[in-house]
């Protein structure tokens, strides 16, 4: 018999979220009342029969599958059901961040027209063919929304507990510039120093942060080698062959680790789809709206932010953080170092208008403006080891 619907309130902070097969079974055998439990992106069937046995209001059900004769009986018990929309090519309901396996799979370096077929490619072309980011009708910007909500919940529990430092910057930096190198050089110093990087996940200084990050548990040696193979293809456009380089850099250090796999997280959008993610990051929060995506990305990154040379793009991410710092809105200021004094005072003078915003303020003493690398990395690495 179907237990009767309870009055139930959504919101509680005690939320029990589950994702996995086991999980669920484990609540199942502890638990006669699921009032507060979350399941994400499961297959009920196997246990539609166990469920029926269950007090069902307030169970929250996101994306999963769920037989027929099911359905019914949780929306009778006053259970919420959030239906996945199955007609897209991404998971609305997604329960997890990305991989790199996970967007680029079946891509070949020896054959780089493959990937035109990789999951990433052919999200970007539905988003393309579905408008982009103005023209989408309804159900396809719910669906957008959903498997964002979804990218947001599951960084949440990636940064949990995590000493996260960001760097920023343009792009359209070469890989085979020294900047280029620098950037790798710091991402991997504040890595060993146990730091987990994120950045905007593309290209340029994006891709250099996660490299460095990637090199982190190799001989230093090994950074010289990653940027001889990727010298091949400087630039990402185009961006088949700019992917099959960082493919056999992937390739060839496979095995030069000495150390456990070092966690870095990118955080790119499909606005900007012709950029490609790099293939460096270990996690990768992809999103649809990118006004969410900079600011979650901002948001993370608690230990400080390592801003280099770009455009328009890299100011606005300066002037988010700074009111970030200035209202105190995600807990105590952290460090901005600009790196390349005469670009952040002469060419974008930046820091007249922060200093001008910020008078009186404390944010202002975690300013540092400095065209040294070790001096960058102690910005950081000391506020992080005295924030913890």
């Amino acid at each position: 018999m179907t237990p009767e619907p309870t009055p139930h309130s959504l919101g509680s902070s005690h939320l029990v979220e589950i994702d996995s097969v086991a999980h669920l079974s484990e609540v199942l055998d502890a638990r006669s009342d699921l009032h507060d439990v979350v399941v994400q992106g499961l297959d009920l069937t196997p246990f539609a029969s166990a469920l029926t046995q269950r007090h069902l209001g307030g169970l929250v059900l996101i994306g999963c599958t769920i037989p027929q004769n099911l359905h019914a009986v949780l929306l009778d018990a006053g259970a919420v059901v959030f239906p996945a929309l199955h007609d897209k090519p991404f998971a609305t309901c997604r329960h997890s961040l990305y991989s790199v396996d996970d967007l680029y799979g079946g891509f070949d370096p020896d054959d780089p027209g493959t990937y035109a077929q990789t999951f990433d490619a052919r999200v970007y072309r539905h988003w393309v063919d579905t408008g982009r980011s103005t023209g989408a009708d309804i159900v396809e910007t719910l669906a957008r929304r959903l498997h964002d909500h979804s990218m947001t919940d599951a960084l949440a529990e990636f940064a949990q507990g995590r000493r996260i430092a960001a760097v920023m910057g343009g792009h359209g930096l070469h890989r085979t510039t020294e900047q280029f190198a620098a950037v790798a050089r710091i991402s991997r110093a504040l890595s060993r120093r146990g730091i987990t990087m994120a950045s905007g996940g593309g290209p340029g200084a994006m891709e250099a942060t996660h490299l460095g990050a990637y090199l982190a548990p190799m001989p230093d040696e090994a950074l010289s080698e990653a940027l001889g193979l990727l010298a091949v293809a400087p630039y990402f456009d185009p961006a088949d062959l700019w992917l099959a380089a960082a493919f056999r850099v992937r390739h060839q250090l496979a095995s030069a680790a000495t150390g456990p796999e070092v966690h870095s997280i990118a955080i790119p959008t499909w606005l900007y789809g012709h950029e490609p993610p790099n293939a460096f990051a270990s996690h990768v929060a992809k999103y649809f709206a990118n006004s969410v995506r900079e600011d979650g990305l901002v948001t993370i990154a608690t230990h400080g932010i390592v801003f280099t040379p770009g455009s328009a793009g890299t100011v606005q991410e300066v002037f988010q953080d700074a009111t970030q710092n200035h209202y105190e809105t995600v807990g105590e200021p952290s460090p901005m170092v600009f790196l390349g004094r005469r670009f952040w005072t002469r060419d974008v003078p930046v820091i007249d208008v922060l200093r001008a915003v910020g008078a009186g303020r404390r944010w202002l003493d975690l300013i540092v403006i400095t065209d040294d690398e070790q001096e960058a990395i102690e910005a950081i690495a000391d506020h992080s080891r005295d924030a913890t």
